[in-house]
């Protein structure tokens, strides 16, 4: 090829290179202007419940619930008043069991108050109706589930009008007090399970006062507990104080909703019956008999109407911290109790409102509460582990703590088993829940003698510390109780302690791990000591 060729050949070849860069450059070269979303709603917010009273004079069955039909949560609570008045064969004049009474001045009925703990003897003015009247409070059937109710069609809620059906008589309706004049606003007899699953109603017309629409029955909540003072509230464990229940503050008379009332849910039934007693058929002559119903709604946000003054009646002590824990959904762990850091005698704690997991400080030591036993038992850990322990050291370890125990703690501690049969599993033997890693083995009970190893107060035993087992563990761990997640299981040292257990293992024994995974359940090697964990003595103490 000659140079001229050659040249010819080079320039050919640097344009096919520059048009090839032009293209490749071209190819690249890019522009994406004003991608753009929006993500945005119109939402509103509509508060609306419903009082539903369902009574039927023949039956004597009287249903009192409230409905939650808007779209936010409310806060319910419901006041029953009683009247009665008798008149004789011969008489003119009603006389009213309780003076100063007027049958048509329904703001002077009485107030039906409990006693303390008993919800079904009246105290005070409301104690005249004890004779004559019995209330069912909650509802309960066995092997039964929640009852069926008819949803409200009356959804407006500046409507003060109750859902009443049967011989039921809504006060905006009717003001009468005659023992006979229908002011019914919502279908229904009144009789007892009226309602089921699969029924529907057609208010075209309207029928009853709302909307013209057609609606399937719904249930009521399934009760957590029965209806309670709430002296007796303030009685249960504090894990326990939120939930789907009614508690009546037997000062006041009024019944709260113990849990904010979601949208679309409806209580659990106050009142299931109101029946009168032998007395009241006994009279001679005649009786008027009435309850009346009043029942109030709020925004969670609006805990202080329901603190409001109310007249001559004085809200129990604990209404406020009752209705915060509403409001908020729980109650603080330590609530009734010294704080976690406060060091007390045990005479000054209450062990039986103790929410499993809590901690609290006795005679200079910290532990957390493991479980209510029952029978005033309960078992609690200490909440640091006693470092630098092994297994072979560990028993010694824990009865050196407890004989440096204060008298005052001792003097509660349970006897338990003096030689646990702890039975031998090695963690490659266990399954465990899936998506936690080694949080929970899922066949411990092929294992029995391993499964059946659990602490329990034993009369044969001895009053002393003892260490937990892995089954122990396996019991107390899950929501709400004393190790809710991996995190509540190791101990309270500056990054978590680990500590022992006194299940074996062939290649070892059993602790709660703390690193490299916090809180697992693993078998190591027994005779390993390590500064950062060690052994936590447990005791099973009496209130």
């Amino acid at each position: 090829m000659t140079p001229e060729k050659k040249n010819q050949w080079r320039l050919r070849n640097l344009a096919l290179l520059s048009l090839l860069l032009l293209l490749v450059g071209g190819t690249f070269a890019f522009q994406a202007f004003n991608q753009r979303a929006i993500n945005d709603r119109i939402r509103e917010n509509i508060p609306g419940g419903r009082v539903h009273d369902y009574y039927n004079r023949d039956t004597e069955n009287k249903d009192v619930f409230v409905e939650n039909y808007g779209n936010v949560p409310l806060m319910a609570r419901i006041r029953l008043s009683e009247f009665m008045e008798k008149r004789s064969v011969g008489d003119t004049d009603f006389t009213p069991i309780v003076n100063g009474t007027i049958r048509d001045q329904v703001d002077t009925w009485t107030v039906m108050r409990p006693s303390e703990n008993n919800l079904n003897t009246r105290v005070g003015d409301s104690a005249a109706f004890n004779t004559y009247s019995n209330l069912t409070f909650g509802w309960s059937r066995s092997g039964q589930d929640a009852p069926w109710f008819m949803p409200t069609f009356n959804r407006d809620n500046q409507d003060l009008m109750t859902a009443a059906a049967g011989h039921a008589r809504d006060w905006v309706t009717s003001t009468a007090t005659d023992g006979v004049t229908d002011g019914a606003t919502h279908p229904g007899d009144g009789t007892d399970a009226y309602w089921s699953s699969g029924d529907s109603f057609d208010n075209s017309g309207p029928v009853w006062p709302g909307e013209e629409v057609s609606h399937d029955a719904a249930q009521n909540l399934q009760q957590d507990r029965a209806p309670m003072t709430i002296s007796q509230w303030a009685a249960l464990p504090n894990n326990l104080k939120v939930g789907n229940f009614w508690v009546i503050d037997h000062q006041t008379g009024w019944a709260y909703w113990a849990n904010q009332l979601q949208a679309g849910e409806t209580t659990s039934y106050l009142l299931d019956a109101a029946e009168m007693t032998a007395a009241a058929d006994n009279i001679p002559g005649e009786y008027y008999y009435g309850i009346h119903v009043d029942g109030q709604l709020i925004s969670p946000d609006r805990i202080n109407d329901f603190l409001a003054a109310d007249g001559s009646f004085t809200h129990h002590d604990d209404l406020s911290d009752f209705l915060t824990a509403v409001q908020n959904g729980s109650i603080d762990n330590n609530w009734g109790n010294p704080g976690p850091d406060d060091n007390v005698q045990p005479d000054q704690i209450n062990f039986s409102i103790m929410a499993p997991g809590t901690i609290f400080t006795m005679a200079g030591e910290q532990y957390r509460h493991l479980e209510n036993m029952g029978d005033n038992n309960h078992m609690i850990i200490r909440n640091a582990a006693i470092r630098n322990t092994n297994f072979s050291t560990m028993e010694q370890r824990t009865e050196d703590w407890y004989a440096g125990l204060d008298s005052s703690v001792q003097a509660r501690v349970q006897r338990v088993s003096d030689n646990f049969m702890t039975g031998s599993v090695n963690g490659d033997e266990l399954t465990w829940t899936a998506g936690r890693r080694r949080w929970l083995p899922t066949n411990l009970d092929a294992f029995p003698e391993v499964a059946a190893d659990e602490t329990r107060v034993d009369s044969s035993g001895s009053p002393r510390a003892f260490i937990l087992s892995l089954a122990d563990v396996v019991r107390l761990s899950g929501p709400g109780r004393a190790f809710p997640d991996h995190e509540a299981r190791v101990g309270s040292g500056p990054e978590g302690d680990w500590w022992l257990l006194r299940t074996l293992a062939t290649d070892g024994a059993w602790r709660v791990q703390r690193d490299p995974s916090i809180g697992v359940l693993s078998s190591h090697h027994a005779g390993s000591i390590l500064g950062w964990g060690g052994v936590r003595p447990a005791l099973i103490v009496r209130q």
